[in-house]
């Protein structure tokens, strides 16, 4: 009985820290597109400035 205790949480831990590390790696994209997003954007508002004045 004690090796089972022992064994489910070792299958417990392991699946859980394995999650732990997927969604880091998924804010981890997220934050990469959201800086390529703003970067897009101010580029775009900066371009749209320079048009307007010429």
């Amino acid at each position: 009985m004690d090796r089972t205790l022992a064994f489910t949480l070792l299958v417990i831990s392991t699946v859980m820290l394995a999650g732990c590390e997927l969604v880091g790696d998924i804010f981890e994209a997220g934050v990469w597109v959201g800086v390529i997003l703003v970067i897009l954007i101010v580029g775009l508002v900066v371009w749209l400035f320079a048009r307007g004045r010429t």
